[in-house]
């Protein structure tokens, strides 16, 4: 069975990536945040790993560090209200509501994701290793610059940039 790493505030979102993921024992993928996690698990891991799915990323190398005082200082104030917001932002263009996959996370893991630093050289390590990695970014994503992580990965990796697709990798609802 994959092993999957959620994202921010989430579990169980992963049933949205059906068409994506491989289930198989050698597959790691990761959802946001969760990618994150899923790229350190992979470079520290010693069991076969054919391939590593990395879906909408979490990147935030790019913004200012007021940018992530900013993001902490308002979760710490008003989690409930910060993570409705994000959840939306996350679910955007669509209107999906993802509140039944809500599982609030804590402002040491919101730090840890806004000041995640991605490293050419471990992703180099996991390539050299044989392993296949797919980045999936959405061009309309409200969470992440999907340009900047598009000009990060494409370089390294098979990245696709799906059009009109926000964070959760959903487009609009249909009317």
């Amino acid at each position: 069975m994959m092993k999957y790493f959620s994202g921010f505030s989430l579990q169980g979102e992963e049933n949205f990536f059906t068409d994506i993921l491989i289930d198989t024992d050698m597959c790691i993928a990761g959802f946001s945040y969760g990618a994150q996690k899923a790229l350190e698990y992979a470079f520290a891991s010693k069991e076969r790993i054919d391939r590593l799915i990395l879906i909408s990323p979490a990147f935030f190398q790019t913004q200012k560090s007021s940018f992530m005082r900013a993001q902490l200082k308002y979760f710490e104030a008003d989690k409930k209200s910060y993570t409705d917001q994000f959840l939306k932002n996350a679910a955007y263009p669509s209107s999906i509501d993802l509140c039944s996959y809500l599982h609030l996370g804590s402002k040491e893991e919101l730090g840890m994701l806004l000041n995640y630093v991605w490293d050419q050289r471990k992703i180099q390590a996991l390539l050299d290793k044989g392993i296949v990695i797919e980045v999936f970014l959405g061009s309309e994503d409200k969470i992440i610059d999907a340009n900047a992580a598009l000009m990060f990965f494409s370089p390294l990796v098979t990245t696709y940039f799906v059009k009109g697709a926000g964070h959760l990798l959903a487009r609009r609802d249909k009317t």
